[in-house]
């Protein structure tokens, strides 16, 4: 390349090194200038310009940075168009990023004419943004400088997306007396906001007294709802791993991973697991919306990174972090958000539990515990930890111990006075109880305590508003529940009579089906009998 001042009657085919304002018309850096341009530049008095002459083996800058992003470029990374000599690289989708810095150190030590910058390594960014810029310093390089860059490139995967893999969570809130609201506000908007960014969502929210076997409960009814995440956020921070909360988990078969973390703020956060679930004690400083430790486990965990003691112990060179200040304000007034916000498609769940369990002797069979949780409160629990927008729950037999059993749940209540006249009346009396903006229903048995969030999700997730069709669960060729119901249909389900549900229905409209194929039995699990709730009692204790 040969750059310099040339006379216009040499500039044809010259890339331009500066705009050039013209009386009509602005002429910009790195244009290639043709006769006609040259024409115009003479007509306005110009007599020099400076800029660039190509030599045979040389790439114009568009062309370089472009040669050069698209070696960058990898899984959930693309390049767009090249201009004025630099090309960004967006990630595709939500996620977190990883650097191989030594492929961008040695690319960058090539040539001083072409720089790569990254975001930092574990960045967590949003579909869209722009996660490297390549850009060509002069007008144009020599085609062996970006050979050079390339055959760095192709060493490794210098930039790669880790899209994050949505969770169900729980958060459980533990209180003692006297603690204000708005600790407990605090804790559950931070929480879902925090969630919510990186894809995942807060289903199940609990509050329980800050005591062990309370903590313990809660959190074999979280995992009873099919929730893959469980964050704590405690009323006092654990000072031991031998502390309330701790001790809680471990009750419930958990085992602690790592206590505390070389991060400021965040230092006090506690990682567990309960099975394959993890469990994070949330620090104090979670209810603030400012970045801490918390959102970097988040990240790193929900991209599927490896997430223990070991890197936990590796997080301190870094791990000062400072916030803007003018973050502060977000905090001070914290304002409760909706507990149950729609995504994409508004679907109620409506909890049947009115039945007077006729065949399981003396009592109310949905009082019975499985697995340390009654059962209605294992379906309530399962229609909270899903991406239902409200629960309701249809009592009937024995109302006010339902009632009771559910206190505390996000649920709301429609009593049927005719229970006795069969399963219709109890969905009549659901259906009347729903919000009129609604798109759908899933009507869930109260007696079958197996079913948990992700079969809800499923169903959910095979809904489509524009086209509404009936969802049923299938297993080997044979139906199960729950059932996900359009608002089309409520007419004709509030008209059924008799007990034995909205049956007839199906066969009426066979042809609205959509059937989603389980590979588990919970969708047939159903307890009507003492020998029935003694097998599965077994089986999930």
């Amino acid at each position: 390349m040969i750059f310099g001042e040339f006379p216009l009657a040499e500039c044809e085919g010259l890339l331009l090194a500066h705009s050039l304002r013209l009386p009509d018309r602005t002429m910009k850096k790195g244009r290639r200038l043709t006769s006609a341009d040259c024409q115009v530049l003479a007509a306005a008095g110009i007599t020099k310009v400076h800029g660039a002459r190509l030599d045979e083996d040389d790439l114009d800058e568009d062309a370089a940075a472009g040669a050069v992003a698209a070696a960058l470029s990898g899984a959930g990374i693309a390049a767009r168009s090249p201009h004025a000599g630099r090309c960004n690289l967006y990630a595709g989708e939500r996620g977190l990023l990883t650097v191989d810095a030594d492929i961008i150190h040695r690319i960058n030590r090539i040539d001083e004419s072409v720089t790569v910058a990254t975001l930092p390594p574990l960045s967590a960014v949003r579909g869209a943004a722009v996660v490297a810029t390549i850009k060509i310093i002069p007008l144009a390089v020599n085609r062996t400088i970006i050979d050079a860059c390339i055959a760095q490139a192709e060493q490794g995967a210098a930039l790669h997306l880790l899209p994050f893999q949505p969770q169900r969570a729980a958060l459980i809130v533990t209180e003692q007396p006297g603690d204000p609201q708005r600790n407990y506000i605090a804790a559950v908007t931070s929480s879902r906001r925090r969630l919510e960014e990186l894809g995942s969502h807060l289903g199940l929210v609990q509050r329980c007294a800050h005591r062990t076997t309370a903590v313990t409960g809660a959190l074999q009814e979280a995992i009873a709802a099919g929730c893959s995440l469980i964050m704590i956020a405690g009323s006092t921070v654990p000072k031991d791993r031998a502390d309330t909360v701790p001790a809680g988990i471990v009750a419930a078969g958990g085992e602690i991973t790592h206590f505390g973390m070389p991060v400021e703020p965040g230092n006090m956060l506690l990682l567990a697991r309960l099975g394959t679930v993890p469990v994070i004690i949330l620090p104090g400083c979670a209810r603030s919306r400012r970045t801490n430790g918390l959102d970097w486990v988040l990240q790193r965990m929900l991209a599927g990174l490896p997430m223990a003691a070991e890197q936990i112990m590796a997080m301190g060179v870094g791990g000062l972090i400072r916030s803007p200040l003018e973050a502060d304000d977000d905090d001070r007034a914290v304002k409760p958000e909706p507990v149950r916000a729609p995504v994409g498609r508004r679907v109620a769940a409506l909890v049947l539990a009115a039945g007077s369990s006729r065949r399981m002797g003396n009592g109310n069979k949905l009082l019975q515990a499985i697995g340390g949780v009654p059962m209605v409160r294992r379906v309530a629990n399962a229609a909270l930890a899903s991406r239902c927008t409200s629960a309701h729950v249809v009592t009937g037999f024995a109302a006010d111990d339902v009632q009771a059993c559910l206190s505390g749940l996000e649920v709301k209540f429609a009593h049927n006075a005719e229970h006795l006249t069969g399963m219709a009346s109890s969905l009549r009396c659901g259906l009347a109880a729903l919000a009129n903006d609604i798109d759908a229903v899933v009507v869930l048995l109260a007696d079958m305590p197996c079913i948990d969030g992700g079969h809800i999700d499923r169903l959910i997730a095979a809904f489509d508003p524009d086209q509404p069709r009936i969802v049923v669960p299938m297993k080997a060729g044979q139906r199960g529940n729950p059932i996900l119901w359009p608002r089309a249909l409520f007419a004709e389900m509030q008209a059924v009579e008799g007990d034995v549900g909205a049956r007839d229905l199906l066969r009426r409209h066979a042809e609205q089906i959509e059937y989603v194929t389980f590979d588990d039995d919970a969708i047939f699990a159903d307890v009507d009998t003492p020998a029935a709730l003694t097998e599965l009692a077994g089986r999930r204790a």
